[in-house]
């Protein structure tokens, strides 16, 4: 049903548009203002797509944006779908088979984040090179359709290890700070308790949030190299240091330190 789907998809899209994207970009919380520095082609409204979800967040624009950015042929998704909106780990990664079918060769996926590292700070930047599900969905279950993947994908490569030891370099060099991390995902919308985030911290987590790991799987199952960065908008341990956080704080930190993203996500895309 998936492929099918995404056939349909393709279809409409491909009826407005001949452009062939060479990179997709999901731009999370904080990299929205990301999408204006793209020289459009062409733009769809989420709603306009058959079989696309509309996002729920009022910081997602719900666009889908065609165009070139650093020179390069770049899709993108301005506002991502969470499984707190109320829709399944299927809905939510569905745009990613689109985007492989539309021929991109590599994804970059970016989130806004709780710091759970007692070395990261709030506005610091983490590439992550691996994660910990305990979202309570998995896009991949259910019927298997061997026209997009296997049945059950290895996740031992699910990250470019190779890759980020290059986007790590490349980051000191442009005197940009760049940790790399664990991410941990979970269900959502609210934030986490104390206790939570000390578990966080206990079993392995650099980050915590409420997307990217099924995005991760989907791509993976893909065959779909990525790239995925957090900023991390707020502290969270240690847990004496932990304060009330309201999502217009969150924004606000994503949007600042996502001026440093953008800009290290452009130099990227001209190395690639």
């Amino acid at each position: 049903m998936r492929f099918d789907n995404a056939e349909e998809s393709i279809a409409y899209i491909r009826s407005k548009t001949d452009f062939d994207p060479e990179f997709g970009l999901i731009l999370g919380t904080g990299l929205g203002n990301l999408s204006d520095e793209i020289e459009v082609v062409h733009q769809f409204d989420y709603a306009k797509i058959p079989h696309f979800s509309i996002s729920t967040v009022e910081s997602h624009k719900s666009k889908l944006i065609f165009g070139f950015l650093a020179g390069r042929k770049v899709v993108a998704m301005a506002g991502r779908f969470h499984y707190y909106e109320g829709y399944s780990a299927a809905e939510v990664t569905f745009p990613l088979i689109v985007l492989k079918k539309l021929g991109i060769k590599r994804l970059f996926i970016s989130n806004a984040a709780g710091s759970v590292n007692p070395s990261i700070y709030a506005g610091d930047l983490v590439l992550v090179r691996d994660h910990i599900n305990l979202t309570p969905d998995n896009p991949l279950r259910g019927i298997n359709d061997e026209r997009l993947g296997p049945r059950f994908p290895d996740m031992l490569h699910a990250y470019d290890h190779e890759g980020n030891k290059k986007v790590l370099a490349l980051a000191s060099t442009l005197g940009i700070k760049l940790h790399e991390g664990v991410y941990l995902g979970l269900q959502g919308p609210n934030m986490e308790t104390p206790a939570e985030y000390k578990f966080a911290h206990i079993i392995g987590a650099d980050v915590l949030g409420m997307s990217t790991v099924s995005e991760v799987i989907m791509a993976k199952y893909l065959s779909l190299p990525l790239f995925v960065f957090s900023i991390a908008t707020n502290r969270c341990y240690p847990l004496d240091e932990i304060g009330v956080s309201t999502v217009e704080e969150v924004i606000k930190m994503a949007q600042k330190s996502g001026v440093t993203l953008s800009k290290l996500i452009k130099e990227i895309l001209l190395t690639l």
